[in-house]
């Protein structure tokens, strides 16, 4: 039965890592303030989300887990909070969205 937990404890320690490297991904590659945060809000509450679920499954105490949950939930109000917070200094300072360029001729 412990192998069988630490294999999905792996699982998800390894889906989370995977989401954390795609929100990396996606912030370096995203053009503009907005799509950057929104990869970063949701993208890695799931690597966040992912790796606790990980974690939880390697506890040994109710306290542990518990305090996991905590962070996690910790961490996505002050996901929200912050992203909220730049998108809402952005728009006041005038930055516009992205517009793709027109390569017609």
């Amino acid at each position: 039965m412990m192998e069988l937990l630490e294999l999905f404890s792996a699982f998800f320690l390894i889906v989370g890592s995977v989401f954390f490297f795609a929100g990396t991904v996606g912030l370096v590659r995203f053009p503009d303030v907005y799509t950057r945060l929104h990869v970063l809000a949701k993208v890695d509450n799931l690597g966040v989300g992912f790796t606790i679920a990980g974690l939880l499954l390697r506890t040994q105490d109710i306290r542990q887990a518990f305090k996991l949950i905590l962070i996690w939930l910790l961490v996505l109000v002050a996901s929200a909070a912050v992203s909220f917070l730049i998108a809402r200094r952005a728009r006041l300072r005038g930055v516009g969205f992205w517009q793709p360029k027109d390569n017609r001729p």
